[in-house]
């Protein structure tokens, strides 16, 4: 196969358990694929990939069939010679074909007997349903090809493992899952799928599909934006919260927008919100607002907290995918208003949390109330105050003095614009227009920060990335953060002295 032939329509086990999922994102994904994108060090996708290679060190004389996926004829010659050869004990990226379904198989193992044991290595943390698919398809493919499987497993990362000062201890960081029940269970329904996913893919066009939950789960699907780019702002999805039963029962009624839900259909008093706020075209502040947000004099503080959870634990002491508190921002308001800010990023050659505590009991106003957005905060406090006893005390204190604006917004404002969501990133730019995320491009929500900081410190940096560049975007990232909390927290301030009060019971 030359470099510009692409091959006809097949499967391949990532396609297959993408059509396990819908068939839409199956036949997109072939005929009108998305760009294909390089993935940061710290994000999902590269975990994966190097957790991959780590788990190859567990088979020790294991040889790694190469190629991509324009190599693939090739990769499955390859194989053929390994498996022929007894004297290989393990072969990694083994690659098979069968019935127009191509696989590569993580890992297989030589058994004594001429069998082989099928594993599949995951950076998650067990076994999920996905997994199960993920085996049964390669194992149809292989028994196929004509190969013997003994077993099939699940390779995944143990969480109870400790780093040690010695180092990575890889046979007990990882965990080994023998599913070759389940898989030979599941083995069943391949076929027919299989037969289903294949005429799927010979369809001129994509097959119709309502996007819903379902795009979620198990993956996020990468067509979510353009499956919804024709979406009206009322769409139905948009209504949090709303379980998977009641979205369907609105589907049969052939409901597509908030504006047509009928007023007896059971909803929860937060989506009722919801809907008056797209009835009214704007914003709605329900009364008793002033009750739900105290307006003590100053100073008040705005706190936001940055961290990253390595699956591949970095320092001694630590288990795979712990939370380690990295980075803070601080802005305070000072008698006359105005907002002054501190920050803190550690130092990630090392484990940060103990700076990170010192750093912030030290900058924290000795009183008023420090205002956060979710429980995220208090939960990392709580953890620290666990991990350190001689801070404990102050950090409690701390903790006791958070207040949570999140449940205040969620119950008191809506607007259209907020599109069913009450995020910090969605509610700012409506409560406080004055302010935008549209200059962070590099890093604008939590995720892309967790990933940063993973690669400050692992040295894993992107083309054109600097240790310099990348601490610049956190740092604007997280003072952005709280800046934007301060400042819906002033709006609020100032619909609560403009909003209905509760009627007198």
């Amino acid at each position: 196969m030359t470099s510009s032939t692409r091959p006809a329509p097949h499967l391949s086990k990532s396609r297959y358990l993408a059509g396990l999922q819908c068939a839409r994102r199956l036949w997109l994904g072939w005929h009108e694929p998305e760009p294909g994108v390089e993935a940061p060090a710290g994000t999902i996708l590269a975990v994966g990939h190097e957790v991959g290679d780590m788990a190859r060190q567990l088979f020790p004389g294991g040889i790694l069939v190469g190629g991509g996926p324009r190599d693939f004829q090739e990769a499955v010659a390859q194989t053929k010679e390994l498996i022929l050869d007894r004297s290989v004990p393990a072969i990694f990226e083994a690659a098979f074909e069968f019935e127009d379904v191509w696989v590569r198989a993580d890992v297989l193992q030589r058994r004594e007997d001429g069998s082989w044991n099928l594993l599949e290595v995951k950076s998650s943390t067990g076994l999920k349903p996905e997994h199960i698919d993920d085996l049964a398809v390669q194992r149809y493919v292989l028994e196929g090809s004509g190969l013997q499987v003994a077993s099939a497993s699940l390779v995944h990362i143990n969480t109870k493992y400790v780093l040690r000062r010695r180092g990575l201890d890889l046979p007990r960081f990882f965990a080994c899952v023998d599913v070759s029940d389940a898989v030979a269970s599941a083995l069943a329904d391949v076929p027919g799928r299989v037969a289903e996913m294949q005429q799927t893919l010979s369809l001129t066009g994509p097959p119709a599909r309502e996007p819903s939950n379902h795009c979620f789960r198990p993956f996020v699907c990468e067509f979510w934006d353009r499956c919804t780019k024709d979406k009206p702002n009322d769409w139905i999805w948009r209504l949090p919260g709303l379980r998977a039963e009641r979205l369907a029962q609105l589907h049969e009624m052939g409901v597509g927008s908030l504006l047509a839900v009928p007023d007896d259909f059971p909803l929860t008093a937060a989506q009722r919100r919801v809907i008056e706020a797209f009835r009214e075209g704007g914003l709605v502040v329900q009364p008793g607002l002033s009750a739900m947000l105290p307006s003590p004099p100053p100073p008040v503080s705005y706190l936001d907290f940055e961290t990253f959870s390595p699956a591949i634990p970095l320092y001694e002491g630590t288990r795979p995918y712990q939370r380690l508190a990295a980075q803070w921002s601080l802005h305070t308001t000072d008698a006359s208003g105005q907002l002054m800010h501190r920050e803190f990023l550690a130092d990630l050659r090392a484990d940060p949390r103990r700076a990170f505590a010192e750093s912030l009991l030290e900058a924290v106003p000795g009183d008023g109330p420090i205002v956060v957005y979710s429980s995220f905060e208090s939960s990392v406090l709580g953890e620290l105050s666990k991990r350190f006893d001689d801070l404990a005390a102050a950090l409690k204190s701390v903790q006791a003095r958070l207040f949570d604006l999140l449940p205040v917004v969620r119950r008191s404002v809506d607007h259209p614009d907020f599109q069913g969501s009450n995020s910090i990133k969605a509610v700012a730019p409506v409560l406080a227009p004055e302010l935008s995320y549209d200059g962070l491009a590099d890093i604008a929500e939590g995720g892309a920060a967790s990933a940063a900081l993973y690669r400050l410190a692992t040295g894993q940096f992107q083309r054109g990335e600097s240790p310099q560049t990348l601490r610049s975007s956190l740092l604007r990232y997280c003072a952005t953060d709280t800046v934007a909390l301060a400042l819906v927290h002033r709006a609020l301030a100032d619909l609560a002295v403009e909003a209905p009060q509760p009627a007198p019971t």
